[in-house]
């Protein structure tokens, strides 16, 4: 079974937290998201999506998303399961913690077991904020698309220097 075949998942009629959080850059918006997005809505009763602005994505990927700001949280905004659309300007999630009182911050599975997924589990463990993980979609990524937009481009890039060249 796909992540695209995936059933709704199963909501209880209490969520197990109240107020979920889940951040992203949400740049190139895929399956992935949705997925994310889906699966935080049904642990939680309420979920903010927190879109990292333009200037944190840079700061953590070291480079700026290819969709702007405004038209990612336009987006995000739109998508059934996000009750509310947050923008993170600051780098320290126990900062943003403080402005959204989240009881829990999902992410993807590609931060268990490492460090930053240890940091950001340590630091909010000190609030009582759970951290739940999960499954990344692994064969459908914002890096992967946007290295495929980069590979149409460059053959394009090269056609125009050879136009200009033949001038």
């Amino acid at each position: 079974m796909t992540d695209h075949d995936m059933p709704e998942p199963a909501v209880p009629a209490r969520r197990p937290y109240r107020v979920g959080y889940a951040p992203g850059a949400y740049d190139l918006f895929h399956i992935g998201h949705l997925n994310i997005l889906r699966h935080a809505r049904s642990r939680c009763d309420y979920l903010v999506a927190g879109v990292v602005s333009d200037e944190m994505a840079e700061l953590a990927k070291g480079r700026r998303p290819m969709i702007p700001l405004v038209e990612r949280l336009e987006i995000v905004r739109s998508v059934k399961y996000v009750d509310a659309a947050f923008v993170e300007t600051v780098p320290d999630k126990v900062e943003t913690w403080k402005q959204v009182r989240f009881d829990v911050i999902f992410k993807g599975d590609d931060w268990r077991g490492t460090p930053k997924g240890a940091r950001l589990e340590k630091d909010f463990a000190a609030h009582g904020v759970d951290v739940v993980y999960f499954p990344y979609t692994v064969h459908t990524s914002s890096t992967q698309l946007r290295r495929a937009l980069d590979a149409l481009a460059e053959p394009l890039a090269g056609a125009e220097a050879f136009t200009a060249e033949r001038r």
